[in-house]
């Protein structure tokens, strides 16, 4: 036996021969044993994400197998229990808004057993038709450079402090807003602001503060505002509307007071507009702390653009004199054929005379803003037509009367608040008309002012600042795609504190004294 037939030799040998085979087999297993703990990652992190999705069906389950409460339907149950899924994914936004609505529409139909071609109905509705012929315009305005022309107007009054820009666009769309419609001002000033903030950074992740700040001030200028007169939206007249129905009484002189009028109203809620303003300002620059405090370059790029573009052509005049035409045919005929008609026959105008194309309008418009305005007003409806509104309104005054607040300040408190929670579940117009009734007949058994806390609930269907689908305004913002839906809470709680205490400053001293 030869030293090269040794055993101990051959078993050497062996080993050599195996050693690639293993050490393949080694790698095979650190990767697999990689690729695991990879895949666990990913789902644990894809589970983070979607978190605040996993919770809101936790509690959309619960609530839809809670025990009925007397005095609410079953289908009122779901119908709460859905507007409170929606809220929560609303303001944490786990999913892309425009999901939440379809999710919406899908529980009509699935859960609330209603037929899908109702429900394709109640989405179409003259609001929603005048949020996507705003946007429309917007786009158009945008393609004729306008927005540059009116921005540079409003800086040369401001100057180019952040605080001051942020003042002067609040002002001018509370202005506007008070007699045009809160969702026509909101369209026209958006290019303005987004032409601020883009000739500030062409990169959006470097001026999120600033955006929120110069964007906000046009949405909130334009709620605010809404409440100011009469024709600053449809609940301002459906609480007229109450009041002349509810207590006046051609025979009974005294009763002449509950016939307000136009001057009238603006005598009680303009003020509140008036001192919200410099607050709206503070309030954003203090929450969001804006990356600049001063827009000189921004500006001397806007001047040499404007510069650059020479004086309006023919082109600019038309699309000047079809959008006066637009907002003079919604104050003349929105009335007769609704605010959406107008918008859309402006839209159609600009596009017949050439001054925008449909691939403009096509890549500009955020259709998955209108999708989401529309599940929100059909999930509005639904909490009014299952009585599920009601049935909050009727449970929370019950519950003040209980703790004994159910006159005085402790009422108008709470129903501030509840009109305010009730309103960014639906529009404000439906929340006055829902809410309305309860509270005048509130009032009145207490012995309190129905015309202190009419303007109360009025007013207080302002306060939904803190969803993206609260306000037509605030959708129309979001749709520029530079804010998040936490955005819109984070300034929104501190907004809604301050607009709360403000307003019982007013119901407590300011209306009495001025009350006949």
């Amino acid at each position: 036996m030869t030293a090269a037939d040794s055993p101990f030799i051959l078993a050497r040998d062996s080993l050599q021969a195996h050693e690639p085979v293993a050490r393949l087999h080694r790698f095979r297993r650190r990767g697999y044993q990689r690729y695991r703990l990879l895949r666990e990652s990913i789902d644990f992190a894809l589970v983070w994400k979607r978190r605040w999705f996993i919770v809101t069906l936790i509690v959309g389950l619960l609530a839809m197998a809670a025990p009925t409460p007397a005095g609410l339907s079953h289908d009122g149950q779901i119908v709460l229990a859905m507007s409170v899924m929606a809220m929560i994914l609303f303001i944490t936004e786990p999913v892309p808004l425009p999901s939440v609505a379809l999710m919406i529409i899908l529980g009509q139909v699935l859960l609330l057993g209603i037929d899908s071609t109702t429900v394709a109905k109640s989405l179409m509705t003259d609001s929603v038709l005048f949020i996507m012929g705003s946007l429309m315009l917007a786009v158009a305005i945008v393609k004729q450079k306008l927005d540059k022309r009116i921005a540079l107007a409003i800086v040369r009054v401001t100057g180019t402090s952040v605080f001051w820009i942020s003042f002067g666009i609040t002002f001018v769309c509370g202005m506007l807003a008070s007699f045009i419609g809160e969702h026509t001002v909101a369209a026209m000033m958006l290019p303005v602001g987004v032409t601020l903030i883009s000739l500030t950074s062409s990169d959006p992740n470097k001026v999120k503060n600033l955006a929120a700040v110069l964007l906000l001030s046009i949405s909130y200028g334009c709620a605010i505002a809404g409440v100011g007169t009469p024709s600053g939206g449809p609940r301002n007249a459906i609480m007229i509307g109450y009041w002349h129905e509810f207590f006046y009484d051609p025979t009974n002189p005294e009763t002449r007071r509950f016939l307000v009028d136009y001057l009238t109203w603006m005598i009680y809620a303009y003020p509140m507009f008036l001192i919200q303003l410099p607050i709206v300002s503070a309030l954003l620059f203090w929450t969001f702390k804006p990356e600049y405090r001063d827009l000189s370059r921004a500006v001397a790029r806007l001047r040499t653009q404007v510069t650059m573009d020479g004086p309006l052509g023919p082109s600019g005049w038309s699309a000047i004199g079809l959008f006066l035409l637009t907002i003079a045919s919604w104050i003349l005929f929105s009335e007769h054929i609704g605010l959406g008609t107008v918008a859309i026959g402006g839209a159609i105008a600009f596009l017949v005379a050439g001054l925008v194309r449909w691939e403009d309008i096509n890549s500009g418009v955020n259709w998955g803003v209108v999708l989401l305005y529309a599940a929100a007003i059909s999930l509005g409806v639904e909490m009014k037509q299952t009585g599920a509104a009601e049935w909050v309104a009727q449970t929370f005054i019950s519950t003040l009367a209980l703790l004994g607040a159910g006159h005085g300040l402790g009422l108008y408190a709470a129903v501030s608040l509840l009109t305010t929670m009730v309103t960014n579940t639906m529009t404000a117009g439906a929340a006055v008309a829902v809410l309305g009734p309860v509270v005048l007949k509130t009032a009145a058994v207490a012995g309190d002012d129905p015309i202190t806390i009419g303007f109360v609930t009025a007013i207080s269907s302002a306060f939904a600042y803190m969803t993206a689908a609260a306000h037509p305004a605030f959708t129309i913002i979001y749709a520029s795609g530079y804010l998040k839906a936490s955005d819109f809470l984070r300034s929104g709680i501190r907004m809604t504190v301050v607009s709360i205490a403000l307003i019982l400053l007013f119901a407590m001293f300011y209306w009495p004294l001025i009350s006949v």
